[in-house]
């Protein structure tokens, strides 16, 4: 699932291209992708409204509207937000039940299968909304906050210092690792990001929260602002599916410390990386950096 460093870069690429175009018309080929309203309000309501601006609140693109309110925008697994310019080829999505095909991942017959969304603006760019696995949302809200209020800080805010961020851990006595995977805990972060972060801060993921030292609240925090600060000038991780705007991959994969490198040896010490189970969560670590311990 796209976590705050992909969809930080959608949402880049989203503001670089579409501020200021104008709604024509919304096409929407598969219902359950809108989220609060009808499919048909939504495209109805959405005709003549400009767009003001691009943001990202936690793992949501916000499309902002002006009067019209807002979309946000949830890519789920799979989902990809992708600008096509006037003079780009077309491709039609098929009819309902194409998508028992073999997905096609690149070229014009996978955009036309797993389209889900389609937008189109007065200057003749268009905005697709592509999902393989049809998971992702698109909701229409007044404001984003008022959607969106029960999610937790952003980790990238100037106001989560780290002595905040140790009044947040050592309010719960949670495992580390399910507590930073919940959003209304701190937003944006997901599997991949709380490993690479725990792993950059030498702090076992099944440590309780409450535990933590003030040595290690600082080096927690500052491994999250700078894994994520990192992760978002590599253009987040591509595993397989996460695109940019521009339908271009991530980087970031080729600097990941422990996610998916389970059996390879530590970047620090050479120890085999493993993997575990956290709270129904596959979770990477090294052993010996990450050390459990005693009684923890």
């Amino acid at each position: 699932m796209p976590e705050l460093p992909e969809v930080e870069t959608v949402v880049r690429g989203l503001r670089e291209r579409i501020i200021g175009e104008v709604i024509t018309a919304v096409e929407i080929y598969w219902p359950r992708t809108v989220a609060g309203h009808a499919p048909a309000d939504l495209a109805a309501g959405l005709v003549g409204a400009a767009v003001t601006g691009v943001s990202r609140r936690g793992k949501y693109a916000v499309i902002s509207l002006g009067e019209r309110g807002c979309l946000l925008v949830h890519l789920r697994m799979t989902g990809r937000l992708l600008v096509e310019e006037p003079d780009e080829p077309e491709v039609r999505p098929s009819a309902e039940g194409a998508d028992t095909d073999p997905p096609a991942w690149e070229g014009p017959a996978g955009l036309a299968r797993h389209t889900r969304v389609l937008w189109r603006f007065a200057s003749g760019r268009r905005l697709r909304f592509w999902d393989l696995r049809k998971f992702g949302r698109v909701l229409w809200a007044p404001t984003p906050n008022e959607a969106l209020a029960a999610l937790g800080p952003e980790p990238l805010a100037p106001d989560l210092t780290p002595a905040i961020l140790g009044e947040m851990l050592h309010a719960r006595r949670r495992q580390l690792k399910p507590l930073l995977l919940d959003q209304h805990f701190i937003a944006g972060l997901g599997n991949i990001y709380v490993d690479e972060t725990l792993w950059e801060a030498r702090i076992h993921p099944a440590r309780r929260s409450d535990s933590l030292t003030d040595d290690e609240v600082a080096r927690l925090h500052a491994a999250i602002v700078d894994v994520l600060r990192a992760a978002v000038r590599g253009r987040g991780t591509t595993l397989r599916d996460y695109r940019g705007a521009d339908n271009l991959p991530g980087d970031y994969q080729r600097a990941l410390a422990v996610y998916g490198r389970e059996g390879h040896p530590c970047r620090r010490c050479g120890h085999a990386i493993e993997r575990i189970v956290i709270g129904n969560r596959g979770t990477r670590l090294c052993p010996i950096c990450q050390a459990l311990p005693d009684g923890a």
